[in-house]
């Protein structure tokens, strides 16, 4: 990744880091790069719900404007429905701003191509190179020819078009679902869906005031899910996070099932089904032992990869899996969507559930989950930590001391200025030994 441009697009503290004047050069550059071919470019815009997402859509849109391109303003969606209605509405490319699950105080400008796919890194690096030299770029157009804004009226009923279209039966009646909107961008779309769908509702984290969003709630902090689950006796809960690209489950129990899980359930099903062709899917180095157990032995290859949802795409691209994720909830099916969708991934968890018969507890149990620890540590020095001696040690150490069964990966975080250390295996306290192992060296590196 480059200066600007990380795991998931551009993003820092907004105002500080990302500016309404990085806004607008970003604007500026990617529509430049991403609109050459169109004689009339359009670009369509989405947002999530943080208090900073007015200011930085005005300047980003004013760099849009600016080259000619026009816009088509969606307001507040899903990053997930920003992908898809870039097609739908045959925009040149779509831009959504938002940080996803990350604090409020944070927010990010991430593009889509015209076909609904993230952009290369080519593209990125481009754009990024015009914006840190800041070029002087020669569309300059004046009168008639300055890019004009389209506010759009229709966007969430044709998402939700297309969403029921991706179930083989749209009927969820009987069904009880607590829905954690975590007070972002799915805080209207997801609720009209599954009443939709005939399902009862309840909702929490569907009251964004610009500062809440994944405040207590949504898809990394499930905690008040689960207890309205029991509490309502619901058939189960879905978590979204701030952009509604993740999905955490609960089951009627109040058990978490998370990205691993769900990714065991469909990908089960839909090769006991005879849907899944290749019999292949994609998972992170951050995923459970669990889920390659559980696969492997129905004959489903499993291929993994570096962390972010970016990765899982190019890799199922690479092998034509059609279905991949991570743990934290980015789950792509491939059949439906260019990019990670909560709201997608909810349904399909939930016709497995209907096509079976089966609670979710008794689903999520065909993956035994081994015990993993995963601790962040504050950054200082992003780029050269993890190659000083003491710390690759303590990794070695590590790796020698959990052996076959286990798992240890340190890296950097793409969208916060972390080092994230994951360990996994069948001994907890030795997980908790090696952990603080390399903790301790990692911060000692820093002083």
């Amino acid at each position: 990744m480059g200066a600007l441009f990380g795991t998931d697009g551009v993003r820092g503290i907004a105002n500080q880091e990302l500016t309404p004047e990085l806004a607008y050069k970003l604007g500026r550059a990617g529509s430049y790069v991403l609109a050459q071919q169109f004689q009339y470019p359009r670009i369509l815009v989405g947002k999530d719900t943080r208090v900073s997402g007015d200011m930085l859509e005005a300047a980003l849109v004013a760099g849009i404007c600016s080259v000619g391109a026009s816009v088509l303003k969606v307001g507040v969606a899903p990053t997930p429905a920003v992908a898809y209605l870039t097609r739908h509405y045959e925009a040149s490319c779509g831009v959504v701003i938002s940080a996803s699950h990350n604090p409020m105080e944070y927010n990010g400008i991430k593009f889509f191509s015209g076909d609904g796919f993230k952009l290369p890194d080519a593209t990125e690096e481009e754009i990024e190179r015009l914006v840190v030299d800041w070029v002087n770029l020669p569309l300059r157009p004046t009168g008639s020819d300055v890019g004009r804004v389209y506010g759009v009226v229709d966007a969430e009923k044709n998402y939700l078009d297309y969403l029921c279209g991706c179930l083989r039966e749209p009927d969820f009646s009987g069904l009880t679902v607590v829905v954690d909107c975590a007070h972002g961008a799915a805080y209207t779309v997801a609720p009209n869906l599954w009443r939709r769908l005939g399902a009862k509702v309840i909702t929490i984290g569907d009251s964004p005031n610009g500062i809440n969003i994944n405040e207590r709630c949504g898809s990394t902090h499930p905690e008040l899910l689960r207890r309205t689950v029991v509490e309502h006796k619901a058939n189960l809960g879905v978590a979204y996070d701030g952009d509604a690209d993740r999905l955490i489950a609960v089951d009627e129990r109040g058990e978490v099932v998370d990205g691993d899980a769900i990714m065991v359930i469909c990908g089960l099903h839909l090769k006991r089904t005879r849907r899944l062709s290749p019999s292949r899917l994609v998972a992170t180095v951050m995923s459970n032992i669990g889920l390659d157990i559980a696969l492997r032995r129905e004959g489903i290859e499993v291929d993994h990869c570096a962390v972010g949802d970016r990765y899982v795409l190019e890799r199922m691209q690479e092998t034509g899996a059609r279905l991949g994720g991570e743990q934290s909830g980015h789950l792509i099916f491939l059949d439906h969507a260019t990019t990670g969708d909560g709201l997608l991934s909810s349904l399909k968890l939930v016709e497995v559930m209907r096509e079976t018969g089966l609670p979710l507890s008794e689903l999520a149990a065909q993956m035994e989950v081994f015990p993993q620890i995963l601790e962040n540590i504050e950054l200082r020095q992003r780029e050269s930590i993890l190659e000083q001696e003491p710390v690759r040690a303590a990794i070695a150490r590590a790796e020698e001391r959990l052996g076959e069964w286990g798992k240890v990966l340190v890296r950097p975080s793409g969208t916060e200025p972390k080092i994230r250390i994951m360990a996994q295996g069948r001994d907890e306290y030795l997980l908790k030994e090696v952990v603080e192992d390399i903790r301790t060296s990692i911060l000692a590196a820093q002083r």
